[in-house]
């Protein structure tokens, strides 16, 4: 069985949760202020712990969308594999929350809820699928935007046998 279907897969939920698909957003000024205070060039270095221990590197481009979106593209790279994730965050206002939709090159595409929490936002995703092989899998996901900084800490549990893989990436400017 294969770490990194599965990694690829929650990678791309946590590669920053976001992608065509939102609707238009209504947001406040201050909540439209607060998500775009985060566009920019970030980097992060983390380490991945599974059965071994791999350093992960990321590198995300947040850039000015339309109808007061924040487009995100991102890529890291781990143990010879790339992951590349791109998406949109917003604000959509009849459902009064901050969402953000992604697709990756793992061929996963899902929607995290996004809050507002000590000046910053959390997005959360919670999801369940199948590895390559049919297994379970439970995927869980955090983006969290706060102080002029991002973290990104993601898991992956195989629900059968408990094993599970964690990693935490924080970036920078």
């Amino acid at each position: 069985m294969s770490k990194f279907g599965p990694l690829s897969r929650a990678l791309a939920m946590a590669g920053l949760l976001a992608a065509a698909g939102v609707a238009p957003a209504f947001a406040a000024p201050a909540d439209v202020a607060l998500l775009q205070s985060y566009i920019g060039e970030w980097r992060g270095t983390g380490v991945l712990i599974g059965a071994n221990t791999e350093t992960v590197r990321c590198r995300m481009s947040l850039t000015q969308g339309n109808d007061q979106k924040v487009n995100y593209n991102g890529r890291c790279a781990l143990a010879g594999t790339q992951l590349s994730v791109a998406g949109t965050m917003a604000y959509i206002e009849a459902n009064r929350r901050f969402e953000a939709a992604m697709s990756s090159n793992a061929t996963f595409t899902g929607v995290a809820i996004g809050q507002k929490r000590g000046g910053g936002l959390v997005f959360n995703l919670r999801e369940r699928d199948k590895d390559e092989e049919g297994k379970d899998l439970s995927i869980s996901a955090q983006i969290s935007l706060k102080n002029d900084a991002i973290e990104v800490t993601f898991e992956v549990v195989y629900v059968e046998s408990g094993d599970s893989l964690r990693a935490e990436v924080p970036f920078t400017r």
